[in-house]
């Protein structure tokens, strides 16, 4: 049996396995599969399918596509969501033998024979090595990011109240929900950890007069942070640094950790809520958005393609262990919100935005990142929509700060004139 031959009876396999199953473009131009598919696998030589499912790990499959062993036109939502579902249960497992039987059939061909994965050398979460990883994900290029954020240059979850309102809505209405958690006021001193490009500090210094200082590690955000800040007239009220939160000195009234909680691990938590705690005045508040993860079994797993490729030592911790480390810190939980579905909607908007501008972003970067990204934020998306993951606002406190009751005040009068 020739690898074509092989190749069409995987793919036969394959479609009997999950509903909704894609097409298949086979290396010699013929096309099999549901005429009506709404994603077609473009199979780029004879060894394709034994590069995509050997072996059989997400990280293999991510790296075929990466590196153009195959590619992938139309719904990358469909594929990823049949993908996932393949070998559920005791039926279609037994399948799986059979698969990877004829898999390695296929000639060793690889476009990936030596992939370039990112290494950080040093130890793990060290000041050095945090720096390095964060350039890798961040510094990819502010033109990049541009063609698939929101006007504000907002890298986190939106907060939609309709799922049909623009990502700049929702976007605006995090920063403002922020703002209000934290009951910003003119006059405190408000500090941001991992600013990103600067959409949260400008916010709350315009909005709410704060004295705002924002910290980033990434050379390319602080720059852009520091333009707009410029932009918008407001230097004497925001400060940005290019600066590990462990080197912050200061105090401050309020303080919000948007989205760069991931990056901390599980081995620096009390570090990170310690040093917040010395941060912060009398009365004061700390907001933390962070992704967490509901998987509460702590095996050691192997490199995913998301670790691999997208966040060098990222941990997801369970909102538990969270909260237990910032009580033991010295705070008190005084409000707690899941924004997962609102994730998985703004990362939705995120994968059409980059795939309309695809030229643009391979342009930008290079096609290899518009893949790695593409794929991270449509397999991100569908791990919030099946509570995999999800992402929370804890609003912490020194217990001694007056207690607000209701959460009434949290959302303006005015939010829906923003859309």
């Amino acid at each position: 049996m020739d690898a074509a031959d092989t190749s069409l009876e995987i793919i036969d396999l394959l479609s009997s396995l999950g509903a909704d199953p894609p097409a298949f473009r086979l290396w010699d131009g013929r096309t099999v599969g549901p005429s009506d598919a709404r994603v077609t696998v473009v199979l780029r030589h004879p060894g394709a399918l034994r590069a995509l499912l050997l072996p059989p790990r997400d990280l293999t499959a991510g790296e075929a596509y990466v590196y153009d062993d195959v590619d992938v036109e139309g719904d990358i939502f469909s594929l990823l969501e049949y993908g996932s579902g393949l070998f559920d249960g005791s039926r279609k497992r037994s399948y799986a033998l059979k698969l990877f039987r004829l898999a390695r059939a296929l000639p060793k061909q690889y476009n990936r024979q030596n992939p370039d994965r990112p290494f950080t050398p040093g130890r793990l979460h060290s000041l050095r090595r945090d720096r390095s990883d964060i350039h890798y994900h961040y510094d990819v290029g502010n033109d990049f990011y541009r063609l698939f954020l929101d006007e504000a240059m907002v890298y986190s979850s939106g907060a939609f109240l309709d799922p049909n309102e623009s990502l700049g809505a929702a976007q605006q209405r995090k920063l403002d929900l922020v703002c209000r958690k934290l009951e910003l006021r003119k006059g405190m001193r408000f500090l941001d950890i991992g600013a990103g490009w600067g959409a949260l500090v400008t916010h709350a210094a315009r909005a709410y007069g704060v004295e705002a200082v924002g910290i980033t590690l990434s050379s390319q955000q602080a720059a852009y942070a520091r333009d707009s800040v410029s932009r918008l007239g407001l230097t004497d009220q925001v400060t940005i640094l290019e600066q590990d939160y462990r080197k912050v000195r200061g105090s401050f009234d309020a303080i919000a950790s948007v989205g760069m909680f991931e990056h901390v691990g599980r081995s620096k938590m009390k570090t990170y809520f310690g040093r917040l705690r010395s941060l912060l005045t009398d009365g004061g508040a700390v907001l933390n958005h962070g992704i967490g993860t509901r998987e509460r079994s702590r095996r050691r797993r192997r490199p995913t393609f998301v670790s691999t490729y997208v966040f060098p030592d990222g941990e997801l911790l369970t909102v538990d262990e969270v909260v237990g480390v910032a009580e033991r810190a010295g705070f008190e939980v005084r409000d707690m919100e899941s924004l997962r579905t609102s994730y998985a909607l703004t990362l939705r908007r995120w994968v059409a935005n980059l795939e309309k501008n695809k030229q643009a972003a391979i342009a930008a970067a290079d096609d290899r990142t518009y893949r790695i990204w593409r794929t991270f934020m449509a397999g991100s998306a569908l791990s919030f929509e099946h509570a995999r993951i999800s992402v929370y606002q804890l609003l912490l406190a020194d217990p001694a700060r007056p207690w607000t009751y209701g959460r009434s005040s949290l959302i303006a009068v005015d939010d829906q004139e923003r859309d």
